[in-house]
């Protein structure tokens, strides 16, 4: 198996913070690169006149400098030093723009967590862990349990 490339997802959540440290051993017994990606959905503003005072641009802009800025705390703070790692940011839905980036910058793996949609939300909507999985041309690895530590042997 030969994993040079890993893609990890991040939503900023607790959650997304478990699957870090399995993509930190991955990256480290294979000598690999993490790229750490988020996607930015789109913001669709409502017709009604309570956003006429917002400038989309601006929110927009905001948005991605303060993702930048997270996704570059993140490396600083939770990646080893010794690991390679760079900040993505993408723009879209989500599912759709982590299957694009694998293809697009030729990860070898995704890795991400399976936090998502329960409920009626769950069974109209899917999970974005599912839609990765079913539609992936990477192996996926899907982090549930945040009290499960990960160790490689």
């Amino acid at each position: 198996m030969k994993i040079k490339k890993i893609l990890l997802t991040t939503d900023f959540s607790e959650y997304a913070n478990y699957a870090l440290s399995y993509a930190a051993e991955f990256a480290n017994a294979f000598n690999a690169e993490i790229g750490l990606l988020h996607v930015i959905e789109p913001i669709i503003a409502p017709t009604d006149f309570t956003w006429e005072n917002y400038d989309i641009a601006e929110l927009e802009k905001k948005s991605r400098e303060y993702t930048q800025q997270t996704l570059e705390k993140i490396i600083k703070e939770k990646i080893p030093e010794n690991i390679k790692a760079y900040p993505i940011i993408r723009y879209g839905r989500s599912f759709d723009e982590i299957i694009r980036c694998s293809k697009e910058d030729k990860f070898d793996m995704i890795i991400m967590s399976t936090h998502g949609l329960t409920g009626i939300s769950h069974i109209l909507f899917g999970s974005t862990a599912e839609k990765v999985v079913r539609k992936s041309p990477v192996p996926v690895l899907t982090v549930r349990d945040p009290g499960h530590k990960f160790e490689m042997l």
